[in-house]
């Protein structure tokens, strides 16, 4: 389920901005590449020489990653079938309908890989003389990137194996660069005709026509993964979304928000991070617990900023469940504590609970070198809930953030949970 892999992003890490990267966005331009021809498809091309720009970013990273949910496979199933649909006991809803097929989507196109290899591992790397070199150098750009912005994460990734960590590195750097558009510092000169470009760069990206050095990364990993374009336009909708809407009316649209910002990186992620050989857990399920896990990020991201984000006009909580507790957006920039607002807050945070609960049963399914940076995400996530409890429900003038000791003390005991088996015997996640 960042996520999860950008599940454990810095929330408030900051990137240095990469000369031309916001330009070329507003104006549609390719980044400077020389010897354009000489690009790949899916990897390089023999011979020629490129020169890369390192474009990056500079952003408060609130949100994890993004996206637009579009249904293309025609099936059709019952509210049931989905285990993240309704953890928290309300009513099935569209939006969590509409997500669900793209979940169905996923877990196809990784059964088919499945099916279609010896193994589950990955492809081994194609040689390609005179340009192995400069691949090689985008990963390792990447790796510094994730390195710097979110340490805890890096170090769980180095479980991992070699092909599978680069990959998760390049989907890092994606997810982060996108969230620059729209809430970096230079956010106020995206357009919508921005975002149109961005998607289409993404296509490029997955036809194997990388514009810079980091592009080539990601065009290399979903060219070797079973990595499916949808959760990545999904996250490009979300950020058109943050540039119009800045209130929710019900849970409903909160929800498919939660997925286009959050969820869509546990789509992204699971492919690389792979399911465990001995699982028995039906693969629906395994993308199901890792959009759980999103979801709940995302609420929690929600509830630690309410101050900060009342401070920018913007009020991310549910206008009809904000009605029937008495309180409206008044309060909220208001700033005031009071008992309604109290029992508001507890009912937001049972529901987050419930959607790391319904996380955590799918973490151990993972392949075992990727439970650790997953697990880790989930309890730091899950403890900034606590840290508001302790503040009083004062998400105003307060930031809950967990300590750096709970921080330490959290990486031993993730570790020790990591090294714990998918069950042998049924569950909730079993196959049936």
């Amino acid at each position: 389920m960042s996520v999860a892999l950008l599940w454990v992003v810095s929330p408030n890490s900051e990137v240095l901005n990469g000369t031309g990267f916001l330009d070329s966005v507003r104006e549609g331009n390719r980044f400077p590449s020389r010897n354009r021809n000489s690009m790949w498809k899916g990897r390089f091309k023999k011979g020629g020489r490129q020169e890369w720009n390192f474009g990056f970013l500079n952003a408060d990273l609130r949100y994890s990653c993004l996206g637009r949910s579009r249904t293309e496979n025609g099936k059709s199933f019952s509210v049931q079938s989905s285990l993240v649909a309704s953890p928290a006991g309300e009513m099935a809803m569209s939006s969590e309908k509409k997500v669900y097929e793209v979940v169905l989507k996923q877990a196809a196109l990784v059964k088919r890989h499945l099916i279609s290899t010896e193994d589950r591992e990955v492809k081994p790397d194609v040689v390609v003389p005179g340009n192995l070199g400069l691949l090689s150098e985008a990963y390792d750009r990447c790796g510094e990137v994730c390195a710097e912005y979110a340490k805890t994460f890096y170090l769980g990734t180095m479980l991992m194996t070699p092909d599978r960590r680069r990959a998760i590195w390049a989907i890092y750097v994606w997810c982060r660069r996108t969230d620059e558009l729209v809430d970096g510092p230079n956010a106020s000169h995206i357009t919508p005709q921005a975002l149109d470009r961005w998607e289409a760069r993404l296509e490029d990206i997955f036809n194997g026509r990388p514009f810079d050095m980091l592009d080539a990364a990601l065009s290399d990993t979903v060219s070797r993964f079973p990595v499916d374009i949808q959760p990545f336009r999904d996250m490009v909708e979300g950020m058109r979304m943050d540039l119009w809407k800045s209130r929710y009316n019900n849970f409903d649209e909160l929800y498919l928000y939660c997925y286009y910002v959050a969820g869509t990186v546990g789509l992204m992620s699971v492919p690389i991070m792979g399911i465990a050989p001995e699982s028995k857990a039906t693969t629906e399920s395994v993308y199901n617990a890792a959009l759980a896990l999103g979801i709940a990020n995302q609420l929690t991201n929600i509830l630690r900023d309410v101050g900060e984000d009342a401070r920018r006009g913007r009020v991310y909580l549910p206008q009809v469940e904000l009605a029937q507790a008495g309180l409206s957006d008044e309060d909220i920039f208001a700033g005031r504590v009071t008992d309604k607002w109290r029992i508001f807050m507890k009912k937001q945070i049972q529901r987050a609970r419930k959607f790391f609960d319904e996380a955590e049963k799918g973490v151990t399914e993972l392949s075992s070198a990727s439970r650790w940076p997953v697990l880790v995400s989930l309890l730091l996530y899950r403890k900034i809930l606590d840290e508001i409890e302790a503040n009083d429900y004062n998400n105003f003038t307060r930031r809950a953030y967990v300590s750096k000791p709970k921080k330490l003390l959290t990486l031993p005991i993730a570790y020790a949970r990591s090294l714990v088996p998918p069950k042998s015997t049924s569950s909730p996640l079993a196959k049936t």
